[in-house]
């Protein structure tokens, strides 16, 4: 019994790009233009580019990914550098830029920064070294300008060769303390994000000018600043309990983030108030856990995917050539919460134009 044409093609243990290439009796040209879509290959007929890719499958044809590197003298790969990567903030952005990478065929690499500037240096450093073609950093405000296309989600900071993806915080401000006010509080309690935070400052400059402009009146005493870099619930904890020891009247908390937020419910729970029936709470980024905390968390929602998704398209296409790059891109906030059905949702009628 004569061997299949798929067998014959095998017999090395290697399909080729020249064995798809005899498969379909085409020239390795036209195949690998199709394979790695090209731009000529949009003078292809759509049945040739789909018989070719059918024979790829099942021939079980693998690109030799080094032989193309080598022949483009490309690595495609790229540098990710976040404060941490398991945190809910982190962890999010970094799974849409992954969906995006694995979408474009490109590997990245990650670093933690753990905003240290010196460790930054490192890792940045290492990741050239390593051939990355770009990087994207996580909350953190660079310093300056690096020698490869880069861009920051939550920077804030212009410098040549960088785009920044930022939240529109004036408006984030907005829908949380407008949401407070609709319900009746206006002793609020704040919790800032600790400094080296890329979004702290921009973000309590946003909610001072809308409670100017709201006619709320910022108490001192129950400004809390956060100076922990914990990346856990227990980050709200010892800052819930410091307001109610302040002995100052607060009927709501607006936190810098969801896991302030969370730990803060903690302390109010154990001094035996009920949220939201005594205490009001918002929070900010709406992480994977905020929707499921009982009682369920109100957040200010980043779309932290489609930010990482956003980071990954934007840093590509300058790889790729593009010239002309965005310094920033601005993505909107929406306020989540829990229905009366459990189904989160914004509550998109106070969404500000």
């Amino acid at each position: 019994m004569a061997p299949s044409k798929k067998t014959d093609e095998r017999a090395d243990g290697v399909v080729t790009l020249k064995s798809v290439a005899d498969h379909v009796g085409l020239t390795p040209g036209t195949v690998s233009a199709v394979l790695n879509n090209a731009p000529s290959s949009k003078n292809i007929p759509q049945k040739t580019r789909d018989r070719i890719r059918l024979a790829a499958v099942e021939l079980d044809y693998r690109p030799n990914f080094f032989a193309r590197s080598l022949r483009k003298k490309r690595t495609y790969t790229v540098g990710v550098i976040a404060h941490e990567i398991g945190d809910g903030y982190s962890s999010l952005v970094v799974a849409g830029i992954e969906s995006y990478a694995r979408e474009k065929e490109y590997f990245f690499i990650t670093g933690i920064h753990r905003h240290d500037p010196e460790l930054f240096e490192k890792y940045s450093q290492l990741l050239l070294q390593r051939g990355a073609e770009g990087i994207i950093t996580i909350d953190l405000n660079l310093q300056h300008s690096l020698p490869l296309p880069t861009v920051a989600v939550s920077g804030h900071r212009q410098h040549e060769g960088i785009t920044n993806i930022v939240l529109d915080h004036h408006k984030a401000a907005s829908i949380a303390l407008q949401h407070l006010v609709e319900l009746g509080h206006r002793d609020i309690a704040f919790l800032k994000g600790h400094p080296a935070s890329s979004d702290a400052v921009d973000r309590w400059e946003a909610i001072s000018l809308v409670a100017q402009e709201m006619g709320i009146v910022i108490a001192p005493e129950l400004v809390i600043q956060i100076d922990s870099m914990d990346s856990s619930p227990g980050l709200g904890y010892p800052y819930g309990k410091q307001l109610l020891a302040t002995q100052r009247r607060f009927t709501a908390l607006f936190a810098y983030n969801d896991i302030s937020a969370i730990g803060s419910m903690r302390a109010f729970q154990e001094a035996g108030l009920q949220v939201p029936k005594d205490i009001s709470v918002v929070g900010f980024d709406d992480i994977q856990g905020a929707a499921f905390h009982y009682p369920s968390l109100t957040t200010v929602r980043q779309p932290l995917r489609e930010m990482g998704e956003i980071a990954m398209r934007t840093l590509l296409e300058r790889i790729e050539g593009q010239e002309n790059y965005p310094q920033e891109i601005a993505v909107q906030p929406e306020l989540w919460f829990e229905s009366p059905l459990a189904m989160r949702h914004p509550k998109k009628s106070i969404c500000l134009q």
